[in-house]
């Protein structure tokens, strides 16, 4: 089989440079996919630095992946040549545990299997979308539609689906006060997503200079949370708090913005355990809860959504030599809300 190009850290102190790997075959229940796009996550930095877990090395990562289908196995049966397709945060799980078989595959009782940097089903490393190619089983692969922008679709894979899930799983919609914390690749989707479904959505921010960005992407309200007068006309008035920041903040303040029986839904990892007085929760009787990316079937339906709604991510396409560069900036906040990689640069 033909060498796959790739951008790969080679150990946690190097930049991405250019690699080549052996594919897997293509066997009789996999697709190979062409790739056009791969969104550039936050997590992609973390797990090639080493900051949560020792990687796999030589790593390539990327999980917001969209491409063209090139070779399918003997018995694909949804997916055929030249399909437009997706892939996000899973290619594998063992499908049989409860959590698969309600759809839940990224919650598999035997450990789902990541896009990169990850054994997979073999014991052989995984490798992602900042590649010219990747071969995954049917059941992982995600059809795209046609009408979006490709370059805007690919960070669904990760970022829209990360904030779409737990609006869908806790039903949130009209008559709800949402407010989000951070306006950034997750933040950005979690506005876009709380307003197609009818809430009344709100930004809390740091600072001032994203309330116009806020509102072009469709939020009711801006608050800045630094500003004592603002949080105080907002104290105990959101149904929800989506929290999308990975950085260490201050929990309990975002508590006491919460209604009567109000949730605060953590998306983002700080480095750090939270600390939380058991006051900020037991008044009011508030919840804090989690969540992560969504399963297959879900994650379809998203897609379904999107390219019924016209939604996609907003993207900053750049050239793959540049994602050192691209990785800076992202640390910084330096993007309008996410990059995308063309690999036609590859």
């Amino acid at each position: 089989m033909n060498q796959t190009k790739a951008y790969a850290a080679q150990t946690p102190d190097t930049d991405l440079a250019p690699w080549t790997f052996e594919p897997r075959e293509v066997g009789p229940h996999d697709v190979q996919i062409e790739i056009l796009f791969c969104g550039v996550c936050h997590t992609d930095l973390h797990q090639i630095k080493n900051e949560w877990f020792p990687g796999m090395f030589p790593m390539v990562p990327g999980h917001e992946i969209v491409g063209r289908v090139a070779q399918v196995g003997a018995h694909v049966k949804n997916f055929a040549v030249g399909d437009l397709a997706g892939v996000g945060c899973l290619i594998d799980s063992c499908q049989h545990c409860v959590p698969c078989q309600e759809g839940e595959e990224h919650f598999c009782v035997e450990g789902a299997t990541q896009t990169y940097n990850n054994p997979n089903r073999s014991g052989n490393p995984t490798y992602g979308g900042y590649a010219s190619a990747i071969v995954v089983r049917e059941e992982f692969v995600l059809h795209v539609s046609d009408k979006l922008d490709l370059a805007g679709v690919a960070p669904l894979l990760c970022a829209g689906i990360t904030t779409y899930s737990p609006l869908r799983h806790w039903k949130v919609g009209h008559g709800h006060k949402l407010a989000v914390v951070g306006l950034g690749g997750l933040g950005h989707m979690a506005v876009k997503f709380g307003v197609a479904f009818g809430a009344d959505v709100t930004v809390l921010s740091t600072s001032s200079a994203k309330e116009q960005d806020a509102k072009d992407l469709g939020a009711h309200h801006f608050v800045v949370t630094k500003d004592e007068a603002q949080l105080a006309a907002v104290r105990g008035s959101f149904d929800f708090i989506l929290d999308t920041v990975a950085a260490d903040h201050d929990i309990p303040l975002y508590l006491s913005l919460l209604k009567i029986n109000g949730t605060h839904i953590l998306l983002g990892v700080p480095p750090k355990p939270l600390e939380i007085p058991a006051f900020s929760l037991i008044v009011g009787r508030k919840s804090i809860a989690g969540s992560m990316i969504g399963g297959i079937a879900e994650t379809q339906e998203m897609l379904n959504f999107c390219a019924e709604h016209n939604i996609v991510s907003d993207v900053e396409v750049i050239d793959i030599k540049d994602i050192t560069h691209a990785f800076e900036r992202m640390v910084k906040g330096d993007v309008r809300y996410r990059f995308a990689i063309d690999m036609a640069t590859l």
